[in-house]
């Protein structure tokens, strides 16, 4: 892929080539290659209280869904477009069997059955033979999970061991308000983009410390030594900060395929494993939101911040816009690329490894599924022992 350099000898912007984004990891549509091996795995929909007798709208991997639960309790995840006339059934009425049409009243159970069509000679003669477009959903940490893609590909949906291992006073909770992200739930930028960051350990110390002022604690201010290194399941970057007296702060940050974002509380509430996870789910091209479930002592509250973290830190949707672009944080610099970033116009150096390895492994997963394998991370086995991740924050004695 050509780069702008420069623009000519005279550095001119006028003599810049069209510039293009990477297609083949950023469109995640049906029948795109990222959208086929997303399609792969399980994503969070929703939060465990979105599937109710109120139909939610939902937009996930581009497709227009409705998300409900049955008054049997029984979660349901369907096509929007009713598959009679074509209105949406985010209009629909959830009832005690599945959801009913508001046009013509079709009544369509959790799994797409047409149950009754009441304006046909006898319910409908012929409505076993219709089916809603559904997708199968399960409910775990708090969250609705939901598979897209092929039906003799669904694999088990994992577990993991951070999540399931609670010490005492702790429980699951779960959030829908893209913490990680830096702004607001819904981002309007693609979602590799935010992904990306994740392994960038060099822009912390600039853009959340001596740029924008400590944004998180102190120590996350000094400029670490980094490594990254392929995990069974993506990529981890490992980062070290020398503290006073000797010790050290070793800080292992991880993407796990498909869209998981396992980063310890930057604040450092207290050092050991890493205490949630977040789900960077594409809802199309140009938008991505998060969805974190996570270890807590108090609902609500996935980030307990340290004794040095800032007292008077001010949080995104209270500050202005003045004052977000003489402080920025990671929305803005995430969508400050653009909707979807120009890969041609990159220039990227060895502080880049981390994204560029990721790059490379998300190609070869989606070469693997163009050719009829599975890619990582992907299991049948029902008994599958909860995935162990490695993110955490340590101190290590001199």
């Amino acid at each position: 892929m050509e780069t702008n350099r420069t623009a000519g000898t005279s550095g001119s912007a006028y003599l810049r080539k069209p510039s293009s984004h990477d297609a083949t990891l950023t469109e995640v549509g049906p029948g795109t290659p990222m959208g086929e091996l997303l399609r792969r795995y399980w994503h969070p929909v929703g939060l465990v209280a979105d599937a109710s007798e109120t139909p939610k709208s939902v937009r996930v991997l581009g497709d227009d869904l409705v998300l409900f639960r049955d008054k049997t309790g029984r979660p349901g995840l369907v096509w929007a477009r009713c598959c009679h006339r074509g209105t949406t059934l985010y209009y629909g009425k959830v009832e005690e069997r599945g959801i009913r049409c508001c046009y013509h009243g079709w009544l369509f159970d959790v799994e797409g059955r047409c149950l009754e069509q009441p304006c046909e000679p006898e319910g409908g003669l012929h409505k076993d033979k219709i089916r809603q477009p559904w997708y199968p959903v399960r409910e775990q940490y708090g969250l609705v999970f939901a598979y897209m893609g092929p039906p003799d590909k669904k694999p088990v949906l994992p577990r993991y061991e951070c999540l399931e291992t609670l010490a005492d006073g702790e429980f699951i909770d779960a959030d829908d308000t893209s913490i990680g992200s830096g702004g607001d739930a819904i981002a309007p930028c693609n979602w590799l983009q935010h992904f990306e960051n994740v392994l960038d350990a060099f822009h912390v110390p600039i853009l959340h410390g001596n740029f924008s002022g400590t944004q998180f604690i102190e120590v996350m201010n000094k400029m670490p030594e980094v490594k990254w290194d392929y995990t069974p399941l993506g990529v981890k970057t490992l980062s070290e900060r020398k503290l006073d007296g000797g010790r050290t702060m070793r800080r292992i940050t991880e993407v796990v395929l498909p869209t998981l974002r396992v980063v310890p509380n930057p604040f450092v509430g207290e050092y050991g494993r890493v205490e949630s996870i977040g789900w960077t789910l594409p809802i199309d091209d140009t938008h991505y939101r998060i969805y974190t479930a996570g270890r807590v002592r108090q609902a609500g509250v996935f980030l307990p911040r340290g004794a040095g973290a800032p007292a008077n830190a001010r949080r995104w949707r209270d500050m202005s816009e003045a004052e977000r672009r003489d402080f920025p944080g990671d929305w803005e610099a995430q969508i400050g690329q653009g909707a979807i970033t120009a890969h041609s116009e990159e220039n990227l150096v060895t502080s880049d490894r981390g994204i560029v390895m990721l790059r490379r492994l998300l190609r070869r997963q989606v070469e693997a599924v163009a050719d009829g394998k599975d890619p990582v991370g992907v299991t049948f086995d029902e008994v599958a022992e909860p995935i162990v991740l490695e993110a955490s924050n340590r101190l290590i004695d001199a």
